[in-house]
């Protein structure tokens, strides 16, 4: 179900949150469910939405944004003012499917690196909605893999650390100013 949470799809020049990258211990710490989902929790998601356009981001988790809660907002169609977007609270996947495929990904938390990831083509989650309200989606494609990719920050992981060509990962971060050390390989 989309979300009832309306911001404008639009850049700011000073969004509200301000966004942690590759190297930042934030993006490494497990984030915590969320107890009570009400007007403050509402507002920290306009606030992501907004940092995410701002950013050219299709999907935010809160640890982004150095705030541990299992939070995330997604919009795989930040040019379409009707598609609203996605508001994942808790969220757990409940079945993978067994097909897998490659694609690039980026990240907000890591600027310009842009690397193939192989993520199983289609997830069913659970989850609950910016009021609360317990829902179940079965994503695939994009937005399958946007999801999975957004729930790995709730677990302090990153995508490059699903990178599976070490070599291409170490020189584009290089390239971007960011250390291979701070890659964590996920087994």
């Amino acid at each position: 179900m989309p979300s009832e949470i309306a911001v404008e799809k639009k850049k700011l020049k000073n969004p509200p949150l301000e966004l942690h990258y590759l190297g930042d211990r934030v993006l490494r710490q497990d984030a915590k469910r969320i107890t009570k989902v009400d007007d403050e929790i509402r507002q920290l998601i306009r606030e992501m939405l907004q940092t995410m356009y701002s950013s050219d981001g299709i999907g935010l988790a809160a640890p982004q944004v150095g705030i541990h809660k299992q939070l995330i907002v997604i919009d795989c169609e930040p040019d379409n003012p009707a598609n609203p977007p996605l508001v994942l609270i808790n969220p757990t996947i409940k079945q993978f499917s067994k097909e897998v495929c490659v694609a690039q990904e980026g990240c907000l938390s890591i600027p310009n690196v842009y690397l193939d990831v192989k993520r199983p083509e289609s997830v069913e989650i659970a989850y609950k909605d910016e009021y609360g309200r317990p829902k179940t989606l079965k994503a695939h494609d994009l937005l399958a893999r946007c999801i999975q990719h957004e729930m790995d920050h709730l677990k302090g992981v990153v995508f490059v650390d699903r990178v599976e060509n070490s070599l291409t990962l170490a020189q584009e971060l290089s390239k971007n100013g960011f250390s291979y050390q701070s890659v964590k390989p996920v087994a």
